[in-house]
C-alpha cells in the first residue's frame, strides 16, 4: 500500500503542475468564423448568428479526457447540471436561465432525444460516452420555433463521430480511475473505461463503428457513514454509415445502442442494498439529403424505443417492488433550405413526432394504448445576411397537438457585426410552449385538466474582439417570463400527491459572459460567469446557483505535451429536502463550493498518447444534493491507441 501511495502521490504532484497533450494548435484562438448550426439548422458563419452559441470542439473533450458528457456541460456558461459529481449512477437534472430539464432539449445528430415515460420527459446523459461525441453545442433562449415544444430555455445539440478521413483507420483507449469521496479514500482503480472505433472513408462511401464500456464500483449514491458502494455499468455501440450518391445527393444512417445498469439508495442519507436499475434504448435514423441549384433539403427520421426496469425495497410491504417503464419515440423532420436572393435564405419545415408510455408494476399500470400523442409542427424561418453587417433570423411555428390543439410561437432575432472592429451587437425576443409529459397526464399523479407551460424570452448581447481576435469577449443579458408552471402538489388524500399548474408567474433575468485570451500560440486562458435571478417561490430556485464561475488554461509545453486546468465556484443553493416528521418540504441552504481539475497528456507518436488526470484536486467536502454524497479527490489514468 506504501508504494502505491507514493506512486499515487507522485502522480497527482505532477498533474498540478503540468496536464494534456494534444497538438499546438489546438490552443489557437476560435475566432468569430466558426461555423455554427444549430440555431437555424444549416452551416452559417458564427458572425452572421444572432445568438451566443457556446462550441465544445473535438479538440475542447481532448483537453476535458477523463471527464464525463455532465462534468463537461457543467462548464458551460449559463448551464447547470446536478450530479455530474456525485456517484455515476445519480440521476442528473439540468438547469438554464432559472428554468429546469423539462425545458430543456437535447437533440443528438439533429433529432431530439428524450425519455417518454419520465416526469420531465429528458435525455439520459448517463446514457452517452463523451468519447462517442465530435462536437456540442449549447443554444441558449427560447428555440421552440426551430426545435418545438420542449426548448423554452435551451437546445443541448450533440453531434457523434464519424468517418473523417479518407481510407481504414480506428481507435482504441483504456483508463482506469479511483471512486473516492472526501470521507474515504482509495488507491485502486475502481472505476475502468474501455472501447475502440472502425471508421473507413472512400469518395462515395463511410462508416464508423464504435463499442464502449464503462465499470465503475462506485461510491454510495446516499450520504452516510458505512453506507455500501453503489455499482454502475454502462455499454454503448454505434454505428453509422454514409454513402455519398452523388455531389447533389448524400444519405446518413444510424443505429444506436445502450444499456447501463446502476443501484441506487432509498433517498436522501437512506441507504440500500436491494435497489437496482437497469435501462435498454435502441434508437435507429435515417437522413437523406439534397442540394439543388438555391439551396438544399433534407430529411431526418429516427425511431427510438427505451425500456427501464427498476427494483425496489418498499418499507411499507417490506418487499421487493418491480416495475417497468417502456417508451417509443418516433420524429420526422423535413427541412428546406431556399436562397430566395443574395442574402437571403428561407428555412421552411414540418416537424412530426409521435411519443407513448406504458407501465406496469407496484406503482400501477398505464396503457400506451391511451397514453399517447403525436405532433405535427410547420414552421418557418427567414435569414437576412447584409453586406454592411446586419443579419436578422427571425421565424414562426404552429404547434399542432393532438391533445392541445394550434399554439403560435416565434421569435425576431436581429444582429449587427462590424468586421472592422470585430463587435457583433446581438438581441432577441422569442416565445415557447412546453406541453405536459405523458407522466404528468397519465400516471398516477396525473391531471388530464393541466394546462401548457408557456414562456416568453428576451435578451440582449454583444461579442467583441481585440488584437487581432487573441482577446475575445461575449455576453448577455436576459429576462424571462413563465405563466402555467407545472409542479407537483402534495395532497392530504389518496393519491397523496397530484401535478398542478402553479397559478404565480415566474421571472427570470441574468448575465452569460464568455472570455478567452491567447497571448501566445501555446497558452489559451477561458473564463465564464453566470447570474441567474428567479423572482418566485422556493420551488423554482431548487439547485440554481445565484454565481458561477469557470476558468481554463490550456498551455502546450512541447509539441507532445500539455497542461490543462479546469477552476470553478458555484454560489449558495437552495435545496427542498422531504421532513417525514412534519410531512413537509423543508428548506436547505447548500453551500457555496470551489473545485479546481487537472489534466495532462503525452503524446508518444502518432499511434500511442498517454493521459491522467485529477479532479477536486483540493479534496473540497461539497453537496451537489441535500443527503447524496459527492466525488472526493479522484485520479484517472488512460491509454489512447491509433492505427
Amino acid at each position: 500500500m506504501n508504494a502505491t501511495f507514493m506512486k499515487w502521490s507522485a502522480c497527482a504532484a505532477f498533474l498540478t503542475s503540468l496536464s494534456y497533450a494534444q497538438e499546438i494548435d489546438t490552443l489557437k484562438v476560435t475566432n468569430l468564423k466558426e461555423v455554427v448550426v444549430s440555431d437555424t439548422k444549416f452551416e452559417q458563419q458564427k458572425e452572421k448568428s444572432g445568438k451566443i452559441i457556446d462550441v465544445i470542439s473535438a479538440k475542447d473533450l481532448e483537453a476535458r479526457k477523463g471527464q464525463s458528457v455532465a462534468q463537461v456541460l457543467n462548464q458551460v456558461a449559463g448551464l447547470e447540471i446536478n450530479g455530474s459529481n456525485s456517484a455515476a449512477g445519480k440521476n442528473l437534472e439540468y438547469y438554464i436561465r432559472g428554468g429546469r430539464s423539462r425545458q430543456v432539449l437535447i437533440v443528438i445528430d439533429g433529432n431530439p432525444v428524450n425519455d417518454a415515460t419520465s416526469i420531465a420527459s429528458i435525455y439520459d446523459l448517463r446514457l452517452l460516452p463523451v468519447e462517442q461525441i465530435e462536437k456540442i453545442e449549447v443554444l441558449k433562449g427560447s428555440s421552440s420555433v426551430l426545435y418545438g415544444s420542449g426548448a423554452a430555455t435551451g437546445v443541448i445539440s450533440i453531434t457523434t463521430k464519424k468517418a473523417s478521413k479518407k481510407g481504414l483507420s480506428g481507435t482504441a483507449y483504456f483508463n482506469v480511475g479511483t471512486q473516492n469521496t472526501t470521507e474515504k479514500t482509495n488507491l485502486y482503480g475502481q472505476e475502468f473505461n474501455q472501447g475502440f472505433a472502425i471508421n473507413a472513408k472512400t469518395s462515395k462511401f463511410n462508416f464508423n463503428t464504435a463499442l464502449n464500456s464503462t465499470e465503475v464500483d462506485g461510491i454510495s449514491e446516499a450520504k452516510g457513514t458505512n453506507f455500501e458502494r453503489d455499482p454502475f455499468s454502462r455499454i454503448n455501440l454505434n454505428q453509422k454509415i454514409g454513402f455519398k450518391a452523388s455531389d447533389k445527393l448524400n444519405v446518413e444512417s444510424f443505429v444506436n445502442y445502450d444499456k447501463f445498469r446502476s443501484s441506487y439508495d432509498a433517498g436522501a442519507f437512506q441507504d440500500s442494498e436491494f435497489n437496482k436499475y437497469t435501462a435498454d434504448q435502441v434508437r435507429v435514423g435515417l437522413k437523406p439529403q439534397y442540394k439543388y441549384n438555391k439551396g438544399e433539403i433534407y430529411l431526418n427520421t429516427a425511431f427510438a424505443n427505451l425500456e427501464r426496469y427498476y427494483d425496489s425495497y418498499s418499507t411499507w410491504t417490506m418487499s421487493l417492488d418491480e416495475i417497468y417503464y417502456k417508451s417509443r419515440t418516433v420524429n420526422a423532420d423535413l427541412v428546406n433550405k431556399l436562397e430566395v436572393s443574395e442574402g437571403i435564405h428561407l428555412i421552411t419545415g414540418v416537424q412530426s413526432q409521435f411519443m407513448d408510455m406504458y407501465q406496469t408494476g407496484a406503482w400501477g399500470e398505464v396503457d400506451n394504448r391511451a397514453t399517447k400523442f403525436n405532433v405535427i409542427d410547420p414552421y418557418f424561418t427567414a435569414v437576412y445576411n447584409s453586406d454592411f453587417g446586419l443579419n436578422v433570423n427571425a421565424g414562426a411555428r404552429l404547434n399542432i397537438h393532438s391533445e392541445y390543439g394550434s399554439n403560435l410561437v416565434y421569435n425576431v432575432n436581429p444582429s449587427f457585426y462590424l468586421e472592422d472592429y470585430k463587435l457583433r451587437v446581438l438581441s432577441s425576443f422569442s416565445t415557447a410552449y412546453i406541453t405536459p409529459t405523458l407522466y404528468q397526464l397519465y400516471s398516477a399523479y396525473g391531471n388530464l385538466d393541466l394546462k401548457p407551460e408557456e414562456d416568453k424570452t428576451v435578451e440582449v448581447g454583444f461579442e467583441k474582439g481585440f488584437f487581432d481576435n487573441k482577446f475575445v469577449i461575449n455576453a448577455v443579458g436576459f429576462y424571462r417570463e413563465e405563466v402555467n408552471k407545472i409542479d407537483f402538489i402534495s395532497l392530504n388524500v389518496a393519491p397523496w400527491g397530484q401535478y398542478q399548474n402553479i397559478e404565480d408567474k415566474i421571472n427570470a433575468k441574468g448575465i452569460e459572459s464568455n472570455f478567452t485570451y491567447v497571448p501566445f500560440e501555446k497558452i489559451k486562458v477561458t473564463a465564464n460567469y453566470t447570474f441567474t435571478q428567479v423572482e418566485t417561490n422556493v420551488s423554482q430556485l431548487q439547485l440554481i446557483p445565484k454565481h458561477k464561475i469557470n476558468a481554463g488554461f490550456d498551455y502546450a509545453v512541447t509539441p507532445k505535451l500539455t497542461w490543462t486546468a479546469q477552476y470553478q465556484y458555484t454560489d449558495d443553493k437552495i435545496d427542498l429536502f422531504y421532513n417525514s416528521s412534519s410531512f413537509s418540504n423543508d428548506e436547505v441552504v447548500l453551500k457555496s463550493y470551489q473545485t479546481i481539475h487537472s489534466t495532462l497528456s503525452y503524446k508518444l507518436n502518432k499511434h500511442v498518447s498517454f493521459f491522467g488526470n485529477v479532479t477536486n484536486l483540493l479534496d473540497i467536502d461539497f453537496t451537489e444534493k441535500y443527503g447524496y454524497s459527492t466525488r472526493g479527490r479522484n485520479f484517472k489514468l488512460g491509454l489512447n491507441l491509433q492505427f
